[in-house]
């Protein structure tokens, strides 16, 4: 018998099937998913306009390496014509977020010839070796040949003297995810901004988790005032499809000779259809707005909480995170047992990321089974 490797920890279920902000146990319990497979379902599982564009595309072809230009590219290209930053024109698809943010590196130190990294405590960028190199926790990066990797205090703006004239990239969430679910405030991010112009090195902003509508906003950056010179997205945008994105300005895609990167399956059909189907979603459902929506009547829930367990609440939008004053496993754990799917980040913070469709009754829900699983 062949056996799973398991790096996360087994949670104990098998999962067999899943709709809009549910899904269903092999035992044929339900639960109300604020997990979304760290965030990848936001818009829901098995999103209706997503699942028909895969299931045209099945008829036709399913395989088109980037070497080639298939229908569906040209349709997906279309679709995110609508909501990607105008100068981000470039764009290059691959199949996960850790892929993304490796090909934006690479993009950085061809297009300045430097090799320095900014990154920031707290951040998250994935876990192959060179996004992992910019990934904060320690308990990650240990025993791995890395990059030489600057870390910076999040949200301090003077975390920008960091940059110099040897510096490739600096690199960073608008919204930390598994640093604590942090936003990042307007200030720090424009003097980011700043110093990268001064010494001609490339502001990457990593939305992987943060973007695609679930702060509130298509791109959380976008209500920052500031635009980067790279971007990478990923989860949300396949409604829950393995797909990812490098989207660029004309100078930083400029230096890369053809052959210098490439993927089998970056942009292949299925990947194209799913992301078609995501942002017809995004807009025909007013998602961003739904996820402002919610998410703020489930943040004023979680801080109206009286439990001597809650530190505060923060985020935006429908990426929320209660910080506890202990270890917030057992708290997850207790959710499971009550029907409701959440993560953690870091050690202490309660992360919820539920899909964008959730009505007020699952928001009563969360808070009324946070609450019990806070007080047992």
């Amino acid at each position: 018998m062949v056996s799973l490797i398991s790096f996360h920890g087994f949670r104990g279920l098998k999962l067999v099937r899943g709709e809009g902000q549910y899904v269903w146990d092999s035992e044929g319990r339900r639960y109300l998913d604020a997990h979304t497979g760290h965030g990848a379902a936001f818009l829901g599982h098995r999103p209706p306009r997503v699942v028909e564009a895969i299931e045209e595309q099945l008829g036709s072809i399913m395989v088109v390496t980037p070497s080639f230009i298939s229908e569906s590219m040209e349709k997906c290209l279309h679709s995110l014509a609508k909501i990607l930053p105008r100068e981000l024109n470039n764009v290059y698809f691959q199949n996960s977020g850790t892929e993304a943010v490796e090909l934006a590196l690479k993009l950085a130190f061809k297009a300045t010839g430097r090799k320095g990294v900014v990154s920031f405590m707290g951040s998250f960028h994935g876990r192959t070796l060179g996004s992992l190199s910019a990934t904060w926790n320690p308990k990650y990066r240990d025993g791995y040949p890395l990059i030489d990797v600057k870390f910076g205090k999040f949200n301090d703006p003077s975390s920008a003297d960091l940059v110099g004239d040897d510096t490739a990239a600096v690199i960073v969430e608008p919204v930390q995810g598994e640093g604590g679910v942090k936003p990042s405030n307007p200030d720090f991010l424009r003097e980011l901004r700043r110093a990268c112009d001064e010494h001609g090195a490339v502001l990457i902003f990593d939305e992987v988790q943060s973007g695609f509508g679930r702060t509130g906003s298509v791109w959380a950056h976008s209500t920052r005032g500031v635009e980067p010179d790279v971007m990478t997205a990923g989860k949300s945008m396949g409604g829950g499809f393995p797909v990812s994105m490098v989207a660029a300005r004309d100078w930083i895609v400029g230096a890369l000779r053809g052959g210098e990167h490439g993927s089998t399956h970056g942009g292949n059909p299925l990947a194209c259809a799913a992301v078609h189907g995501g942002v017809e979603t995004l807009l025909a459902d007013g998602v961003p707005a739904r996820a402002a929506e919610m998410g703020g009547k489930l943040m004023e829930g979680l801080e109206d909480l009286r439990s001597r367990l809650v530190r505060g609440v923060r985020g935006e939008g429908l990426m929320l995170g209660l910080e506890l004053r202990r270890d917030s496993g057992p708290i997850i754990r207790g959710l499971q047992r009550r029907g409701i799917l959440a993560l953690r980040a870091g050690r202490t913070v309660l992360r919820l990321l539920p899909p964008y469709m959730i009505t007020d009754e699952d928001v009563g829900r969360i808070l009324e089974e946070i609450g019990s699983a806070l007080g047992s």
